[in-house]
């Protein structure tokens, strides 16, 4: 009867311990879930109440309906018009045109870099990737002034250049290092065996190594555009309007009236940037996790 009695107290706290797991299984589930949908939410609302003004007529601007109504595409019509001194269409091919130039120059030097600084042993070998991470921390207000006063000097206000090597510094060194940390990772033995069939160093890097590197190198390129496409700081001082990228242009939107912001115009503008940015995550998103995770694991 007493062993009957402890089994039968033994079955009940296990069973009593298995639904406790369940349940706090349960909670740690729901709490993610919440987390979750907190996090999106914050993230989100400000990029959906843009669409939602930018679709919104002008009379209806500060209507705080949470869905769409009043709904037009004047205003998509208006961030294009000229004749209030607006440069929306030339801004967005200056921010193609400079986010293009930016990447694609700081994947050629930042793979080679970061192929030395993988590859290589040199003296003050973390010294120089030490510089290179160093001066990603100089922040942008610090170099107005210097810039400003370089690029008067040679003549280069206002010009493209003035735009894309400042946009250069700030963009290397995040490739530099994304690619270091990748190249680290990979197996020498896939050089070597190259290097055994016949291939010199430089084919062994641009037959074996380049391919297989394509993922990271493509994220850092996908990185590269955004920050350059997003730049604000030193394109206000250093452009004019004829080069000044999508960010400036918006910024120094006028309306009909000299006191009148146009908002529902601005907001249109702001969907137009936005939209080939999240088209382009969501396209080559497993491209994109693929090269954040790549090297991780060998």
């Amino acid at each position: 009867m007493t062993s009957t009695t402890a089994s039968t107290e033994l079955r009940a706290r296990q069973d009593k311990g298995r639904k406790a797991a369940q349940n706090k299984e349960k909670w740690a589930q729901a709490r993610t879930y919440i987390s979750a949908a907190v996090i999106l939410i914050w993230c989100l609302a400000p990029a959906y109440w843009m669409v939602v003004t930018a679709f919104r007529e002008v009379g209806f601007t500060y209507d705080t309906s949470l869905l769409p109504t009043h709904v037009t595409l004047d205003n998509f019509a208006t961030a294009f018009d000229t004749s209030f001194g607006n440069r929306f269409g030339q801004a967005l091919i200056n921010s193609v045109f400079i986010g293009v130039t930016v990447t694609a120059i700081s994947l050629l030097i930042g793979v080679f870099a970061a192929y030395a600084l993988a590859r290589l042993n040199f003296r003050f070998k973390f010294l120089v990737l030490g510089f290179i991470l160093g001066a990603s921390m100089f922040p942008g207000v610090a170099l107005i002034t210097p810039l400003f006063q370089l690029f008067t000097n040679i003549g280069w206000m206002g010009t493209y250049q003035a735009l894309i090597i400042p946009n250069i510094s700030f963009v290397l060194p995040l490739t530099v290092y994304t690619l270091t940390s990748f190249f680290r990772e990979m197996p020498w033995e896939l050089e070597e065996s190259a290097r055994v069939d016949g291939c010199t160093q430089g084919q062994a890097f641009r037959k074996v190594i380049m391919p297989l590197a394509a993922p990271a190198i493509f994220t850092t390129a996908i990185l590269a555009f955004i920050s350059s496409w997003n730049e604000f700081l030193i394109a206000s001082q250093l452009s004019n309007d004829a080069t000044q990228p999508v960010t400036v242009a918006i910024a120094s939107f006028a309306g009909a009236q000299p006191n009148q912001i146009p908002y529902t115009a601005i907001m249109a503008a702001g969907t137009i940037v936005t939209i080939p940015l999240v088209i382009l995550v969501l396209v080559f998103q497993r491209k994109i996790v693929a090269g954040l995770t790549a090297g991780a694991v060998k």
